[in-house]
């Protein structure tokens, strides 16, 4: 195992144990059997190697997310999503402190991954009629509202986290990004055409028609946009 290896895994078990959510570079130095200059001149400073430690406490589970196999039902996969990031902010409390507070000035790469595979789930929910608004909104609504119970639960007693708090938030966050399984809209709701905007413009990223020139595609992308955008205007 090289330096920089050997000083994560130290940094990751120390922070993982501690009880303030912090660590110092010295201790990191100590378990990891190195001296603290190869920190700096590995990693820069503490904040960049905090960030380093979120990306690599998030790798196993960024892994798992990228291997799990889409089923026949988005809005499933999307909920399963959910349930995923709230347990693990419960398992590695500090790691997603860090990940989602404003402890660290060093954006964590994992935080782009994480949105990403958001995103590609949203785009199935959209291309199977079943997105109220874009998926570039609804994935920041998603992700703001797990990170915000995920944090509330981290905030209360370890011995009673409460997830059905995070069930209850997820199923509200939800209906209102969704269209109703029965694809019928809710009565006296007037949203029609900026959900089909949204359904379409998803199926035509996923397939491109041939029928179109590249300039054409990105002028009817244009114009969906803005129909689908007036889901939340």
């Amino acid at each position: 195992m090289d330096n920089r290896s050997r000083i994560l895994q130290a940094a990751t078990e120390l922070l993982e144990a501690s009880a303030n959510g912090d660590v110092s570079t010295r201790s990191v130095a100590e378990r990891a059997g190195v001296q603290q200059p190869v920190i700096y001149r590995i990693f820069g400073d503490k904040d960049s190697l905090l960030a380093a430690v979120v990306d690599h406490g998030l790798g196993q589970y960024l892994a798992a997310k990228r291997a799990m196999e889409a089923t026949g039902d988005p809005v499933a996969d999307l909920k399963r999503g959910w349930d995923q990031h709230t347990q693990f902010a419960l398992e590695h409390p500090n790691v997603y402190r860090l990940m989602a507070g404003p402890g660290i000035h060093s954006a964590p790469q994992a935080l782009g991954e994480m949105r990403r595979l958001l995103r590609a789930v949203l785009e199935r929910v959209a291309q199977a009629g079943r997105l109220a608004i874009t998926p570039e909104r609804a994935a920041e609504i998603v992700m703001s509202a797990n990170t915000g119970v995920a944090l509330t639960l981290l905030a209360r007693s370890e011995a009673d986290p409460d997830t059905e708090l995070s069930d209850h938030m997820r199923e509200i966050v939800l209906a209102g990004v969704l269209t109703r399984d029965d694809g019928d809209p809710s009565p006296g709701e007037t949203v029609t055409t900026a959900r089909a905007a949204t359904t379409l413009a998803a199926l035509l990223r996923a397939a491109p028609s041939p029928s179109f020139t590249d300039a054409e595609q990105a002028l009817l992308a244009e114009w969906l946009t803005k129909l689908a955008q007036e889901a939340s205007s």
